[in-house]
């Protein structure tokens, strides 16, 4: 169900260029009471009641796209770049495949003053895409292209050098019971949240977001991930382990292994502690 044209007839002194289309049929209730009052708002033109229905509808569903994406049209349309910039990136958190939501993020990174973080979304965005057209237009604002800037962005960094933050002390405070952690070269610290079964992301600006929650996650303990980008999860109450590749899309990797604790990766190999048995298992890993 799409309401881009909608919009357009109801608010045409609007230009989102939004997409409002429902592909999640598991959403609750609740969340899509709010969202469909979110809607209705929006076409009585009442902005800011609208955004608060989107925003109550993401946070009874974290995983709702299309409240995302609305909320985050709404908060550019009103100019609050900064406020529109992190709901984008938590639609390309859980779609990363989302390029209009990477084309806003990289449009806002560059009116909020952070061009190389826009750049970088730049180079998400397939060039053989209308998107990927509005993309080269982006580079070429900034005096680049984007052949240029995928060059750049080549090189990997340390997570000292990705988040510069790390040479200090701190404190990441409203973990529910935080177990497991892994980084990845991009500055990002990952947090298993045991009693509330959630993953939580903290990037390189301290923010801290819920990055997986899924009700086949039970009781996270141990983090790792491979260089490919996949993450792997102890699912300590439910005697496996779950693999999360980088399109989030979560699958059991292995099964019946008693109350899987600790895990460390060395190549091709994922070794995982089994507290329930008193053992160590060794997987090897696809290539």
């Amino acid at each position: 169900m799409r309401f881009r044209n909608l919009l357009k007839v109801v608010l045409t002194f609007m230009v989102l260029g939004c997409t409002f289309n429902v592909t999640y049929a598991s959403i609750a209730t609740d969340a899509k009471l709010q969202y469909n009052k979110g809607i209705d708002y929006y076409q009585l033109g009442q902005l800011e009641e609208a955004a608060s229905c989107f925003k109550k509808a993401v946070e009874l569903d974290p995983n709702y796209i299309d409240a995302y994406y609305n909320l985050g049209s709404i908060l550019e349309y009103l100019k609050q770049d900064e406020a529109a910039l992190a709901v984008f990136k938590q639609i390309i958190l859980r779609k990363p495949d989302d390029y209009e939501s990477v084309y806003k993020a990289a449009s806002l990174s560059k009116k909020v003053g952070e061009v190389d973080k826009a750049k970088m979304y730049l180079t998400l965005i397939p060039m053989d895409t209308l998107i990927g057209q509005k993309a080269k237009q982006l580079a070429d604002s900034m005096g680049t292209d984007v052949q240029t800037i995928k060059a750049e962005h080549t090189q990997p960094q340390t997570f000292e050098q990705a988040n510069p933050m790390s040479n200090s002390h701190g404190v990441y405070n409203d973990i529910s019971s935080p177990t497991g952690m892994a980084t990845d070269p991009n500055g990002n610290l990952y947090v298993a949240g045991f009693s509330d079964n959630t993953i939580y992301k903290i990037g390189p600006d301290n923010k801290k977001i819920v990055y997986i929650k899924s009700e086949k996650i039970d009781g996270p303990i141990g983090i790792a991930i491979d260089a490919d980008g996949n993450m792997y999860i102890a699912n300590y109450n439910k005697n496996n382990v779950l693999m999360v590749d980088k399109n989030g899309l979560i699958s059991e990797l292995i099964d019946n292994i008693q109350s899987p604790y600790c895990m460390h990766i060395t190549g091709n190999l994922l070794f995982v502690s089994s507290q329930g048995s008193n053992s160590i298992v060794r997987y090897k890993l696809k290539k």
